[in-house]
């Protein structure tokens, strides 16, 4: 019986660190996309392709954000973890959508300062991991 229970809980606690890897990796992954659509913000400036590549970043950067979401609720629900991260991963996904939004309207005065706050987040985000 002692037995048993010694291997649920190897189990449990060997989903919980898949889950939390699963977490941390695609923070690192969002802050890299976000830290990559500032380098393509000032190719913008610079080079004829700079548009199509921050264009394209902002799908990834988007995306990135959706799997954060996802490694959030994976920690959370099945790996009985914090409620927290779940909460953060959304409000992220709330500003990368605004973000997007204001890029599309082209209007700068607030989508570089938003750029530059969510890449704060996010490191803060990480490195609280």
């Amino acid at each position: 019986m002692a037995t048993q229970v010694t291997a649920t809980a190897t189990v449990a606690t060997a989903k919980a660190r898949r889950s939390s890897s699963f977490l941390k990796g695609a923070i690192a992954l969002q802050t890299l996309t976000i830290f990559l659509q500032a380098v393509s913000a000032g190719l913008l400036l610079t080079a004829s392709y700079g548009e199509t590549l921050h264009s394209v970043g902002a799908r990834v950067m988007y995306g990135a954000s959706m799997l954060y979401v996802l490694a959030a609720v994976l920690a959370w629900k099945p790996g009985g973890g914090s409620l927290r991260p779940v909460w953060q991963a959304s409000g992220f996904l709330v500003l990368a959508s605004v973000q997007v939004v204001l890029g599309i309207a082209h209007v700068p005065s607030v989508h570089v300062p938003l750029g530059v706050l969510m890449f704060g987040l996010s490191v803060l985000a990480l490195a609280r991991r």
